[in-house]
């Protein structure tokens, strides 16, 4: 398990003992010292990503089911990352199939994640959270979106302004709704 997984999974390695940090804040704010939280390390994400909730495997914390967003773009196909090449960014797992697809990842996440955080954007159009399959996708006006199933994708390729217009209309709502 990689470093980025053990602080995620707070019953192994690395996060043994993480649930302290807020205990601890606590007792020292109460007794008049200011420490700023404890926090496992974690890149920032600022704008608008940081606002959207991303599809993450439940039982491996993994983003987009270990796909790498960067091979979407560069080798112009979807390409599972590899588990010794891992990001943890926003709350989740990030896996690539290279060091150079890391670091561009890394510097740029708001260009590779995919739209409305890995959800279809066609059902997301109809004010439904349904998360995209990483092997249905589609890059259009430089942005990665993921879809339930084929029909889906053929759907938005027919019309991808009028689904992102209506998507992006719908979104802000409906991703209060999902819980991180």
């Amino acid at each position: 398990m990689t470093g980025a997984r053990q602080r995620r999974n707070p019953g192994r390695g690395l996060a043994r003992g993480a649930g302290l940090g807020p205990v601890l804040g606590l007792l020292l704010a109460l007794v008049g010292l200011a420490v700023p939280p404890l926090m496992p390390p974690m890149i920032a994400l600022v704008g608008r990503a940081a606002a959207e909730p991303i599809v993450v495997n439940a039982d491996t914390g993994l983003a987009i089911s270990g796909f790498d967003p960067v091979a979407y773009f560069t080798d112009h196909k979807a390409a599972l990352g590899r588990s010794d090449l891992e990001l943890n960014l926003g709350g989740a797992i990030w896996q690539f199939r290279n060091v150079g697809n890391q670091a561009a990842f890394r510097e740029r996440p708001d260009v590779y994640m995919p739209r409305f955080g890995g959800y279809d954007p066609v059902a997301v159009a109809r004010g439904e959270m349904v998360p995209g399959n990483p092997r249905i996708w589609a890059v259009v006006g430089e942005r990665l979106y993921l879809f339930y199933d084929a029909p889906a994708r053929s759907t938005f390729l027919g019309d991808p302004g009028r689904i992102i217009v209506a998507a992006d209309r719908k979104w802000p709502e409906l991703a209060k709704t999902v819980s991180q």
